[in-house]
């Protein structure tokens, strides 16, 4: 595949984005910017939440996993499903009847500034490595299978992709993003049944043939029943409901577009119908991973892991195949991206800056320390992806969610003591106790061998990181009772 003919796609798939970005952002407000005018249309929202929750870590490291793990991270999946229904009853409800602009605002109220404050940097701090890392993953691969030809060191590409999702959302922010994702995720979606189907040809299997195979090779085995495992069923389900609850439902990005629809109602019919559909998408995944691992067997291709799609993709499709790949790699890419710097500038801006309570401060100045915020955060996003790129993880998708149990737990703690207590804290004192929870988790997790033995702790990491700060906003209780929502 000429490098120049990819490329070129590149670039016709960001002049797309950019007019979009043009009739979107068109009279943009700050309050554009942040929730959209709370304009946004929640089928809309649904669809492109899929694009910014799968992202390129989901596109490429998912079916890499089957070949060591076969279908067992769709028991998280089901977690998941659990954990949005939570979003979707309990916390949007919380976020609407506040009318809030950043979901922090609720630690405000509920427990003091200095808890607020501490739940947005919390965030800004998840968000940042996350969202880093799974730009990271993409930006190597176009990296090794575009820019290289060009003699274009891994540095200046990632500034000019980071450059080209500035251009679009610089402007027009949420109300920008809505739509852009909503396209992203259909040219995502498209990508991956192409590449079923035409895996399915090679192979000469049909689907019903292909699911018997995958289950003959131990592929699609879900359900993994050894208690003392990490990837015990139980053990992923409930902390796939945790992961939802935290990394959506606590996550100003993912928020951010839910509290931009015009109803609570409507919001709720947005999750819920984006909760199913991720099932299925993430199941397809799974099932091109198998297929992956089959034709991979049959033509005695070496690569696993992170590395199969794309090898196989660019290197063993046609043309016109990998052109698809392409571009539903592209399309994996900017939804996590641009969603992540709109959130973080948003939530830097509101939560930390305090520019919305800013009365010294005109629409013009506003919309000036956001755009600078802007840059910043981008600026912040190429430092980190050149750490992500010196450091060379062979998974990413088990450093995202080993990210997320030290930086989510925090906020789930924060967020299950306002909501399930009436007790009131010593906010000066809440940052410590963020602080600390995490490190106690560190602790727990390198000697978890010598703590308890033969039983393993994974993504449960989250719901002890959560615990540990729960219970120690307990000890650190307030002399009034605070209102609760």
């Amino acid at each position: 595949m000429s490098p120049v003919l990819l490329f070129s796609l590149v670039i016709t798939y960001f002049v797309l984005l950019l007019v979009v970005a043009w009739f979107t952002s068109r009279n943009a407000t700050n309050e554009s910017f942040f929730i959209g005018n709370r304009g946004s249309n929640w089928m809309l929202v649904a669809f492109g939440m899929i694009g910014t929750s799968l992202s390129g870590v989901t596109f490429v490291s998912v079916p890499g996993t089957v070949g060591f793990s076969a279908y067992s991270y769709f028991q998280v999946i089901i977690g998941n499903f659990i954990g949005y229904a939570v979003v979707a009853y309990v916390l949007l409800p919380i976020y609407y009847k506040m009318n809030l602009t950043s979901i922090y605002n609720y630690l405000k109220d509920r427990l003091g500034v200095h808890s607020y404050k501490a739940g947005a940097s919390f965030f800004i701090l998840s968000r940042t490595l996350g969202a880093t890392a799974r730009l990271y993953l993409v930006v190597n691969i176009l990296h090794h299978t575009i820019l290289q030809n060009f003699n274009m060191p891994f540095w200046l590409g990632s500034l000019i992709i980071l450059l080209m999702i500035l251009l679009y959302t610089f402007e027009g922010g949420v109300k920008t993003i809505v739509w852009t994702d909503t396209l992203q995720t259909a040219c995502m979606l498209i990508g991956l049944i192409v590449c079923v189907f035409y895996i399915l040809n090679q192979l000469d299997l049909n689907l019903l043939q292909s699911a018997q195979v995958l289950a003959e090779k131990g592929y699609s085995k879900i359900f993994v029943t050894d208690p003392a495992g990490k990837d015990y069923f139980l053990k992923q389900i409930v902390a796939g409901a945790f992961i939802s609850i935290t990394m959506t439902g606590m996550d100003q990005e993912m928020m951010q577009k839910n509290i931009s629809v015009k109803t609570l109602k409507d919001s709720q019919k947005n999750m819920m119908t984006f909760a199913f559909i991720f099932m299925l998408v993430v199941l397809l995944f799974l099932f091109l991973g198998g297929l992956l691992y089959l034709f991979a067997d049959a033509k005695g291709i070496s690569a696993k892991g992170d590395e199969l799609f794309p090898t196989i993709a660019l290197q063993y499709m046609p043309g016109i195949v990998s052109i698809i790949f392409i571009i539903a790699l592209i399309s994996a890419l900017f939804p996590s991206a641009d969603g992540a710097i709109t959130a973080l500038t948003s939530s830097f801006c509101i939560d930390i800056l305090g520019i919305q309570r800013n009365e010294n401060l005109d629409d013009k100045k506003k919309k000036r320390i956001r755009q600078i915020v802007h840059l910043a955060v981008a600026a912040i996003f190429l430092l980190f992806v050149m750490g992500f790129k010196w450091m060379d993880n062979p998974s990413m998708i088990g450093l995202i969610l080993k990210i997320a149990g030290y930086t989510y737990g925090p906020l789930l703690g924060l967020f299950a003591f306002g909501i399930l207590t009436k007790r009131s804290v010593n906010d000066k004192l809440v940052p410590v106790v963020v602080v600390v929870s995490p490190i106690i988790c560190f602790i727990i997790d390198h000697y978890q061998q010598y703590i308890f033995g033969n039983f393993g702790i994974g993504l449960e990491l989250l719901f002890i990181n959560g615990l540990l700060t729960f219970l120690g906003l307990c000890l650190i209780p307030g002399r009034k009772t605070a209102s609760t929502h």
